[in-house]
């Protein structure tokens, strides 16, 4: 399942920095690209993976026309499945009120109905409580089991290289199964600098998933794990995990359902997967950040942020939380930004409606402190910002960037610390909210309010 935006994802984000610098820059800011199920089960079957028959559908029609493909109401029972990227769509709820993004299909006209219910809707689920958009189902034969299995390979930071991940306990949350049973995850580190995984990994962790020698099952789910490691090499892929793994009464390794996430860094080499990303799943605001190389990941707060470095993005978010206010966003324009890249910061701060307050904390050390100056007037100039903008500028040329923003017309609140810089975009933001709570005027002098 996709974990919901948090601070482990920004700091992973941050991490990643050093690594994205020295990538072709048609990467831009894009992290790890995740795609639809359908596509993560189409991509495993070219890779000798066993799963489902299954088909994609974008109409009622269509749902109904691969109802019939895949021989349901016959011989095969069907299951369909909303595509979104977002964990929990079982127990989702639609925004029309239809409930559940996953059923059971035993007739035509139901896959028809479902798919209504479906198509163009918001899923709410527990990791997208705003909800997500569902222009696809995926109806794929229903597969019988005699137990579930969770495999999964991913980059792991404490071996320093890729890990193998299993539990007898799949077909649920393995999170849970962590918190109840951690006994019951299994894990073994696979060497980086091998191109398969060697043969004692495998038949130790088909050992701890509880198949034995010359049973039907035991040589196939070790197929099973060095075909998902090629796939998982072949592709640049982060993570593959695959909930549940089928083992079926006649002995064969069915994956049910997986979820495949791809590195950003390598969109240059794996143009075809990256083509299908479905820029619908995304926060809009990302994806226009991500044209123009800008970190930026939107939170729920009211004071818009642009920093330059991660570490100190991290540490203005956690100073403006402790000063009483809330982030709306976690933005790092990096080392080697623009003019134009930090004008296109503004617009994207300017555009947020939820923005109330903007605080720009920027150390040049190779960031120049004018250049950041030179961006934030000329985004003032041409998009009329109109929301107050607190500055807290030290380093390189930071004396040349405040003469600039003392003769460039704009009232701009300047402070000499990041305590004191975070204080006053606080209480500006307080004082903005409070007026729009009470459908109130409210003029910051210099901003046109």
């Amino acid at each position: 399942t996709d974990l919901p935006k948090s601070l482990c994802e920004i700091s992973m984000l941050a991490a990643s920095r050093t690594c994205r610098r020295i990538a072709p820059r048609a990467v831009g800011a894009t992290r790890n690209l995740n795609v639809h199920e359908y596509i993560a089960m189409e991509t495993m079957n070219k890779h000798g993976i066993s799963v489902p028959a299954g088909h994609v559908a974008t109409t009622p029609e269509e749902a109904q026309h691969c109802f019939k493909k895949l021989g349901g109401g016959k011989d095969k029972d069907v299951v369909i499945k909303a595509q979104v990227l977002s964990g929990g769509r079982g127990l989702g709820t639609f925004k029309n009120g239809f409930k559940g993004g996953v059923h059971m299909v035993t007739k035509e006209q139901e896959a028809h109905d479902f798919a209504k219910s479906m198509l163009g809707e918001e899923l709410v689920t527990k990791q997208n409580a705003n909800g997500i958009i569902c222009n696809k189902v995926y109806l794929m034969e229903r597969i019988y089991m005699r137990r579930e299995l969770y495999l999964s390979i991913l980059m792991d930071r404490g071996s320093g290289g890729p890990l193998l991940v299993a539990s007898p306990f799949g077909g649920t949350s393995i999170e849970d199964v962590a918190a109840s049973n951690p006994d019951a995850i299994f894990t073994l580190p696979i060497p980086i600098t091998d191109n398969s995984i060697p043969d004692d990994t495998c038949a130790k962790m088909a050992e701890n998933l509880g198949f034995e020698p010359d049973k039907a099952g035991y040589d196939k789910i070790q197929t099973l794990m060095k075909n998902l490691y090629k796939m998982f090499l072949d592709l640049d892929c982060t993570q593959a995990e695959l909930n549940p793994v089928a083992e079926t009464p006649d002995g064969d390794i069915v994956v049910c359902d997986a979820k495949v996430n791809f590195d950003g860094n390598a969109e240059f080499r794996q143009s075809e997967i990256f083509a299908r990303r479905d820029l619908t799943q995304e926060d809009a605001r990302e994806v226009e950040a991500s044209k123009y190389d800008l970190n930026y990941i939107g939170l729920d707060g009211n004071i818009g942020c642009m920093v330059n470095g991660a570490g100190l993005a991290m540490s203005t978010m956690d100073i403006i939380t402790l000063k009483g206010g809330s982030p709306a966003n976690f933005l790092d324009v990096g080392g080697g930004a623009t003019e134009t890249q930090v004008q296109k910061a503004f617009e994207l701060l300017n555009s947020d409606n939820n923005v109330q307050a903007i605080l720009v904390n920027i150390f040049g050390g190779i960031m120049r402190c004018d250049v950041i100056a030179a961006g934030i007037i000329n985004a003032a100039k041409e998009i009329g910002m109109k929301k107050p903008i607190v500055i807290r500028l030290q380093g390189t040329n930071v004396e040349a960037a405040k003469k600039l923003i003392e003769g460039c017309g704009f009232r701009m609140i300047l402070a000499d610390d990041l305590e004191d810089a975070a204080a006053k975009a606080v209480g500006v933001a307080d004082i903005a909210k409070q007026a729009n709570d009470l459908h109130l005027g409210v003029k910051f002098e210099g901003f046109g309010l």
